[in-house]
């Protein structure tokens, strides 16, 4: 049996010696933590100049850019910011606050004819908050690579990690670190399924430089926060080209 594994059934152990106190915080948390709108902006567009290029940005309210006031400061406009200057780009935003795996699979499904070269996703930390399985999210995760391959043609996936969620002051123990446990089982998912394939890639969150960088909920990222995130996406795709001039 892996040390994953085992690490998963003794989280199962702890959750189900805790379950009365996790179960209140979490109450508290919902109450307590501000629910900040999604912001406005555009969540499609193009550029004309340059090489021709596809991109879906897919995923949750992280994705939708929640924590900054406008698209243009959040991931979307971000990383639109850095990749127009050098691309006719075609670019697109399917995201919404609360969508887990399973969901961003159905959503796609719900637009057939969308089209990608390069793919984005943000997905996980709802399936963290459900304590989904590491097996199950696999599997969504895995169905959801394969209908973007097949069906909408992506050639470059990148799976954003998994943010440290035992970090995020928002939370109180020992919930936090439950949480925050269950988000590195998850991550190591992605981590797999990344290596499986060589058309995937893993963006690794890594750790909090500083809490000032996530809203003002101290649970979404900040616009600063999202800069760095564009900044590593771009920096992904460019290798990735560069990897297909050769």
């Amino acid at each position: 049996m892996s040390t994953h594994r085992l690490r998963a059934i003794a989280l199962n152990c702890a959750t189900a010696a805790l379950a009365p106190l996790l179960l209140l915080q979490g109450r508290r948390v919902r109450r307590r933590i501000p629910m900040l709108a999604e912001p406005p902006g555009e969540r499609r567009g193009e550029s004309l100049d340059g090489r021709p290029l596809r991109l879906l940005i897919l995923g949750d309210s992280a994705a939708a850019g929640v924590g900054a006031s406008s698209q243009v400061n959040a991931l979307s406009g971000q990383l639109v910011a850095r990749l127009s200057p050098h691309h006719a780009l075609h670019w697109q935003l399917l995201a919404q606050t609360g969508r887990r795996a399973r969901d961003g699979l159905h959503a796609l499904i719900h637009e057939p004819s969308l089209r990608c070269d390069v793919v984005l996703t943000s997905l996980g930390v709802n399936d963290v908050t459900a304590l989904a399985s590491p097996k199950q999210f696999y599997a969504d995760m895995q169905a959801l690579i394969t209908r973007l391959r097949e069906h909408a043609g992506a050639r470059l996936i990148l799976l954003s990690g998994l943010p440290p969620m035992g970090e995020f002051p928002a939370l109180p123990q020992p919930l936090r670190w439950r949480l925050g446990q269950q988000a590195q089982l998850l991550d190591h998912a992605l981590k797999r399924l990344a290596d499986q394939h060589a058309d995937c890639r893993h963006l690794p969150f890594g750790p909090l430089p500083s809490a000032s960088l996530l809203a003002s909920d101290g649970f979404h990222p900040g616009p600063q926060a999202y800069a760095l995130w564009a900044e590593s996406a771009a920096q992904q795709i460019a290798k990735w080209q560069r990897s297909q001039q050769r």
